[in-house]
């Protein structure tokens, strides 16, 4: 693939958290990141990508599979449901924080999962940086930083850059699904990948909730302060 420039340099769509692990997570990635955990190259930030850098997925999962990416997989609730309901495929994650992943990786042993992946680096670079054009079957972004105040639009992940790319990563007929309980985040996501000419809203709007995504704390916490969460699925032509 040839190189890329990084999609982000100096405005990342994630907030930097502390990498501090606790002992649990600690133990768990000591004693299973080998098993799950594929390391990248860096470029100038600890979670950017350096544009050499490359992955045989066939090759890494020791399979030749559907590739289903998930970008902010956080502590991997999403994840693991997702990879036992569809053991056919082979899952991605992307996610910056350590301590994360390291609770994913627990998360990934206690249920033997064998499918999964993931890489600690930033989601958007990962697309569009360690994927053939026309190779993920189905993407996932569920719940990205919010970036409520007007200033800090900017950063949020769903743009019309970041649309295009995910476009020409999805195979023709590959599946996009997205999920937030902001409001306005909402209407800014269908109106950029409204006007993608590669990408078509699976619904009139506002998709049904993905029934495979689990209620999570993040998103039981948004219903309790009286958000609604809007779900999106839009498929390649």
């Amino acid at each position: 693939m040839p190189a890329a420039r990084p999609i982000h340099r100096d405005v990342v769509s994630y907030v930097r958290r502390s990498a501090r692990m606790n002992e649990s997570q600690l133990k768990a990635w000591q004693k299973y990141h080998h098993d799950w955990v594929i390391e990248v190259d860096a470029a100038e930030r600890e979670t950017s990508i350096a544009p050499h850098a490359h992955v045989d997925w066939t090759a890494r999962f020791g399979r030749q599979a559907p590739l289903m990416v998930e970008i902010g997989c956080g502590t991997g609730h999403a994840m693991t449901a997702l990879a036992e309901t569809h053991p056919q495929a082979n899952l991605i994650g992307f996610e910056v924080f350590t301590p994360s992943v390291a609770s994913t990786l627990s998360r990934l042993a206690r249920h033997n999962l064998s499918n999964v992946r993931l890489v600690v680096a930033d989601g958007a670079q990962g697309v569009e940086m360690l994927f053939e054009p026309a190779s993920i079957t189905e993407l996932w972004t569920f719940f990205p930083d919010p970036w409520h105040k007007a200033r800090h639009h900017k950063r949020r992940l769903v743009n019309p850059r970041f649309a295009e790319i995910v476009a020409s990563r999805l195979v023709p007929g590959g599946v996009w699904r997205l999920a937030t309980d902001w409001a306005d985040y909402a209407e800014a996501m269908l109106e950029t990948l409204d006007a993608n000419e590669l990408l078509v809203n699976s619904h009139d709007g506002w998709a049904p909730r993905f029934e495979q995504r689990p209620l999570t704390k993040y998103e039981q916490r948004g219903l309790d302060a009286g958000r609604t969460v809007f779900d999106l699925t839009y498929r390649r032509r």
